[in-house]
């Protein structure tokens, strides 16, 4: 029998995981005008059978201009909600992985190409460009246009975008939310003071930093269903000098935990150019581990995890609660039926994968979702 604490389960507020492998959200940019498609269906089909405790949605915008590019989903419609809710009915009919979805504003890092088309910056005179928006009037780039610095108009829509979109994914019945406080993204670009240059209550100090993203899960946590866990991601800092540091993201960590958060996902970088990334195997999880010893809410690791024994002891000696793997479960969607069966263990498959167990793994699979 494995002792493995991989394969243990863990509790979101009263979301129980079966175990500490999760997968974070990972944009397809696929939709169309905000809808998920067939892709989507493909593909969250497919990582909901991979064994793992958690399937996150991609980044779903609150709001169209919120999108990162032209093809991105969004939750912010009628026609948005309705064709989430056929993507969700296809794979909950032949899973029961629970199911989260991450809620985010892209700021001045949106109206971008699609990646494998470049990904820059499309200007608002562009058929698949607009304006953008932001704490400043500052571009991510040098030679992007500018985005428009947000006035007390502009940020109570957002604040009421993020809520209606958290009411919408209540009565999808998803599982949890995410909020999107990482990777230069909206949220992100109030909490470093290398794209907040406010000089009102939203910028300046860290804790006018932290108001506006701190309001934000407020207002989604009061509009999703108060049994269902809201969770946050963050970038735990920019590597770049005078951005944001571990440090400050600890005293968002602890202020998060105050008003209710049931986790918090720790990644890096995605707010300037200049960064400087030590990239390499488990290069984010010190970050993790730094929020784990100042908070008591569950904590994820993210970033080139992609060996079992590695993953395991991230989790076994308490750098953080759960691992996520983003790109490495798209190049192996079974990691997790593979780290199983390295440690002894056991992953939930549905029954049309039962005859595909090898001799010597004969107990490697729970049964699924029964129909």
């Amino acid at each position: 029998m494995s002792m493995a604490k991989l394969f243990t389960p863990i509790s979101l507020g009263s979301l129980e995981l079966d175990n500490r492998i999760v997968i974070a959200p990972m944009c397809q940019y696929s939709a169309e005008n905000g809808c998920m498609t067939d892709w989507h269906l493909m593909h969250l089909g497919t990582l909901s059978q991979s064994g793992a405790s958690l399937l996150t949605i991609e980044a779903t915008a609150v709001a169209p201009e919120g999108r990162i590019t032209f093809a991105d989903v969004g939750l912010y419609s009628d026609e948005t909600e309705a064709a989430m809710a056929r993507t969700l009915q296809g794979v909950r009919r032949w899973s029961s992985m629970p199911i989260a979805l991450q809620l985010g504003h892209a700021g001045r890092k949106a109206s971008t190409n699609l990646p494998w088309l470049g990904g820059a910056q499309l200007p608002p005179g562009h058929a698949n460009g607009w304006q953008t928006v932001a704490p400043s009037a500052a571009p991510f780039a040098e030679g992007e246009a500018p985005p428009a610095a947000l006035d007390q108009a502009g940020l109570e829509r957002i604040r009421d975008a993020f809520a209606n979109a958290a009411r919408r994914a209540g009565r999808l019945g998803l599982d949890a939310v995410q909020i999107h406080a990482a990777h230069g993204y909206l949220l992100h670009q109030f909490l470093s003071p290398l794209s907040n240059r406010r000089t009102d209550d939203y910028g300046g100090s860290l804790e006018n930093r932290l108001r506006f993203p701190l309001e934000i899960f407020d207002a989604v946590r009061a509009a999703f269903p108060a049994e269902r866990p809201v969770t946050v991601r963050v970038s735990g800092t920019d590597w770049a000098e005078g951005g944001w540091n571990v440090e400050e993201t600890i005293a968002f960590a602890k202020a998060l935990e105050t008003r209710g958060s049931n986790a918090i996902h720790v990644s890096s970088a995605g707010l300037t150019p200049a960064q400087k990334i030590p990239v390499g195997a488990s290069y984010q999880v010190p970050l993790a581990r730094a929020v784990k010893a100042a908070t008591s809410m569950p904590v994820v690791a993210v970033g080139l995890i992609t060996d079992y024994e590695q993953a395991e002891a991230i989790v076994g000696t308490g750098d953080a609660d759960l691992i996520a793997l983003a790109r490495g479960i798209l190049y192996d969607p079974r990691w997790p039926w593979h780290a199983a069966a390295h440690f002894g263990d056991r992953v939930k498959a549905s029954n049309q994968y039962l005859r595909c167990q090898p001799r010597q793994l004969r107990h490697l699979f729970d049964l699924g979702k029964e129909e």
